[in-house]
């Protein structure tokens, strides 16, 4: 009887932490899986938020916009995004974008994906990036 009633809330578990996975707004991706995906979406917005001095010393996506999101008016300038679209988001780290897709969360964005760890991961697996 024990092992019936694990069983179920093994299963029970496993559905609940699937259906919140769908539902989820916000998806942290790995360097290989973000570059996957961008590569077959092309209706999504990929969104560099790194200073323009990082993008100059670094380089950047191929594709990407800048929001430089410690700008003073970066959360005024995500408000004129479309809600509706897909958006992928990057910053050196991770930390800024994780920050900006709660943001964008709570402000009724559809669909964020983060680059986990930021462009330093995504240089380090020697991805290929666009300089200015």
């Amino acid at each position: 009887m024990k092992k019936l009633i694990l069983v179920l809330v093994a299963l029970i578990s496993i559905n609940v932490s699937n259906a919140q996975s769908k539902d989820a707004v916000v998806t942290n991706l790995s360097s290989e899986r973000f570059k996957a995906i961008i590569a077959n979406d092309k209706g999504g917005t990929i969104i560099d938020l790194r200073t323009t001095e990082e993008l100059e010393k670094k380089g950047y996506i191929k594709g990407a916009i800048q929001l430089d999101y410690l700008a003073k008016d970066s959360e005024k300038q995500i408000d004129k995004l479309d809600k509706n679209k897909t958006y992928y988001i990057y910053c050196a780290g991770g930390g800024r974008s994780s920050e900006a897709a709660t943001y964008m969360e709570k402000n009724g964005f559809k669909r964020v994906y983060t680059l986990e760890k930021g462009l330093s991961e995504w240089l380090q697996k020697g991805f290929p990036v666009e300089k200015k």
